[in-house]
């Protein structure tokens, strides 16, 4: 199979759309960060973190991010890594998991952000946003004097 196959076939698998709700071994967790060798830490619902591996067939083909939802599924082997990853949750699955009261209740955003397409673009969250402010007061002083400059280049 070639690469670009390959690549087309994990992704539909990783992204799967047939809405199959999780089983009884799976859960639904956030990702926290990364921690390299393609593990990942996570949050459950109840607030337990532990270390989850990507797949082999996910790895260089699929990347995961911090805020992310995912869905593992538990491996009895290893102390550190406790579960692996399943599928990576997008919008879609997201918005049908809570109409069919799946999604857990500690995951549920404090406020809904509608989709109106902004939250499609990347927001660089490593710096800090720009605030400019203004003084109303210094901006009706350099009006009047640059009206008033003006109406003194007029006169002459």
């Amino acid at each position: 199979m070639s690469k670009v196959n390959k690549r087309k076939h994990v992704m539909n698998e990783a992204f799967w759309d047939d809405y199959e709700l999780p089983k009884e071994n799976q859960s639904i967790v956030k990702v926290l960060r990364s921690k390299g060798n393609n593990l990942h830490e996570i949050t459950t619902p109840t607030g337990e973190e532990y270390l989850v591996s990507m797949p082999t067939k996910f790895r260089k083909n699929i990347w995961v991010k911090r805020g992310d939802y995912i869905l593992v599924e538990p491996i009895p082997e290893g102390d550190k890594v406790k579960g692996e990853i399943v599928k990576i949750m997008n919008k879609e699955s997201i918005k049908h998991y809570k109409e069919s009261n799946v999604w857990p209740k500690e995951f549920e955003d404090k406020k809904e952000i509608e989709a109106d397409g902004d939250d499609e673009l990347f927001v660089n969250t490593n710096r800090k946003p720009v605030m400019t402010y203004s003084d109303s007061e210094s901006d009706d002083d350099s009006d009047s004097n640059s009206d008033s400059e003006s109406d003194d280049s007029n006169k002459k």
